[in-house]
């Protein structure tokens, strides 16, 4: 791909930017050389690669769900000054 003032200019007009012929002059060689690294990127032999959609692993850090015994309604409430027909009282919402 050729890479001259016109494409950066084009690129600009794509991209709703107003450059300047001296920000065109600058952009030139840096966006030279940034394809330059991606042609040198793609040489790398990726044939037998599996891609890669994460840079580590995803594990499940969470511990399993265990059944276990549950508090009565009784208990849960015995230690509040706040309950009403068997349910915790909170301020009144608007």
């Amino acid at each position: 791909m050729k890479i001259d003032k016109d494409l950066i200019k084009k690129i600009a007009t794509n991209a709703r930017l107003n450059l300047t012929e001296s920000e065109v002059n600058e952009f030139l060689p840096q966006l030279k050389e940034i394809l330059a690294a991606f042609e040198e990127i793609q040489k790398a032999p990726t044939k037998n690669i599996e891609p890669s959609f994460q840079p580590l692993e995803i594990k499940n850090i969470t511990r399993e769900d265990k059944v276990g015994t549950c508090l009565s309604q009784e208990e849960v409430l015995k230690n509040t000054k706040h309950k009403s027909n068997g349910y915790f009282k909170g301020p009144k919402a608007l």
